[in-house]
Formats: C-alpha cells, structure tokens, sequence
C-alpha cells in the first residue's frame, strides 16, 4: 500500500483537460452526467487502478464523463463503488483520489439515503450539513495523508458552509424546496436499517442514512477539497418497507430536479 493517498493518472486518461469540480453520483441520480456538454466518457474497467467495475450495482452507470456543465470543466462519476461490496475505504475513494490527481478543487458528492428523522418525505433533498461515521473504517487508515502527510485531517465544516449557501441561494431562487440541514450517518449495508436501528440512529442525531458518502468526503479534505454534500430522501424511514427498485425510482423522479439545483450551483461557484 502506498504511504499516502496520491495516485497517478492512469493512461487512459492521460490526455484530458484538468477538471475543476468532481461529482459522484448516487443511486438513480446518475442522468446528471447524461446533460454533458461534449462528453468524453470512459468506462471504469477502462481505467487502471479502478478497484473492480464488474462489481457495480444496479443504479450506478460505471463510467466517468468528462466535459463542461454550466461553463464548469467537470469530472462526473456515474457511480460509485460501496464497502459493502468487500472494498476498504481507501478503495472506495479511489474516484476522489483519482479527481484531485485530474486537477478537481471541488466536490459534489450526492447519495440516495433513507430518512431518520420525522418530517422527512420520499423525494426530499437534504443538503448536508455533517457526519457521522459508522463504518469502523477510514481511507487514510494504514497510511499517511497526502504526499506522506500527517492523516489527522480536521473534520470541522467538512461540508463547506459557502458551498451550503450557494446551494441554498440557488435553490430559493429556482423555488425549489431543499432540507437546508442534515447530519448522514454513514453505515457499511448492504441490508437496510431494522426498526430498532433506525431509532438508534434518530437518537444520535442523524437525519439520513446511506451506504456511501463518508470515505469521499473524508478523503477529499485530507486533500483540501471543498466538499458539498446532498442526500435524496428514498423513504420516510430506513429499514421500513424498502427495496432498492424503490430507491432507483425515487431516484428517476428527482432526476430533473437534482440535475437544475447542481447546474444552478456550478453556476454560482467563485
């Protein structure tokens, strides 16, 4: 393993523009990379280093799009990969690592999560505000931070307060409703919540709870990455009556709206 988190540009893509802003797109949510201007795409099995692609699940495309949104150079994930399906948290924010290496200063990172908390509906977008990790893992476990680095990343504001409020600008302005705070609590899966586990979570303090999210961001800061973070709620509350056809098709009805709130904001970025 290396001793920090930097790794190379493979050769796939060795001939691309530097990137400004990175997104990972979460279950059902993939469609945003499909409004591109001029795509390049490049399938995951396609890029070296790319912890095993056979292994996606359904709802997540498995190919990185390049190009432009909103007059912004961006470097779109359509997918992601979970611990759940046997990789560590250092694998799974291989894309982050991988966006950083591209030139990317920006994060978005969305996720399809359950709610915890009362009041929260199905369709629901949350901008997240914290979080909590449940996973027992770290992607800077068993190394340094970046180019050797000390790995005690400060977590304070790791959901950049100016990134919030752009979000929250844009969202006004399109009149579109956006939950403007919302601790994740990020847990291993793949099975979804029991009922006492979902009380569990409520009593900590988490809002939302999905299987992702959690290792990108904390790799992203190690790297000194501005993150924003938002969740589509799938369900009222996690564990309770809920299949993943249920969250893809939450996540299709959000699609238009998720797609106009990201392009409003890349828009609004210094």
């Amino acid at each position: 393993m290396s001793d920090d988190l930097v790794v190379p540009i493979p050769a796939a893509l060795s001939a691309m523009e530097p990137v400004e802003v990175a997104l990972i797109l979460g279950s059902g949510l993939s469609g945003l990379a499909d409004i591109v201007d001029d795509p390049q795409v490049v399938p995951f099995g396609e890029i070296e280093g790319f912890p095993s692609p056979e292994r996606h699940v359904a709802g997540h495309g498995g190919k990185l799009v390049f190009g432009t949104l909103s007059g912004v150079r961006v470097a779109a994930f359509q997918g992601r990969i979970h611990q759940y399906q046997g990789f560590s948290a250092r694998e799974v924010a291989y894309p982050v690592r991988l966006a950083h290496a591209l030139g990317a200063h920006t994060l978005i990172v969305t996720n399809a999560a359950g709610g915890v908390q009362a009041g929260l509906r199905a369709g629901d977008l949350v901008l997240i505000s914290d979080h909590i990790n449940l996973t027992c893992d770290n992607p800077l476990m068993g190394g340094l931070g970046p180019d050797g680095g000390s790995p005690f990343i400060s977590m304070s504001d790791a959901y950049d307060p100016d990134l919030r409020e752009i979000a929250l600008i844009a969202a006004a302005q399109a009149g579109m409703p956006l939950v403007p705070r919302g601790t994740y609590a990020g847990v291993l899966g793949p099975t979804y919540e029991t009922p006492a586990e979902v009380a569990y979570l409520r009593s900590i303090g988490a809002d939302v709870v999905g299987m992702s999210t959690v290792p990108e961001v904390i790799a992203a800061r190690a790297f000194g990455m501005r993150v924003l973070g938002m969740s589509l709620v799938t369900n009222a509350a996690a564990g309770l009556g809920l299949d993943h056809s249920e969250v893809l098709k939450a996540g299709d009805a959000a699609t238009l709206r998720m797609q106009s709130l990201v392009l409003a904001i890349l828009a609004r970025l210094p």
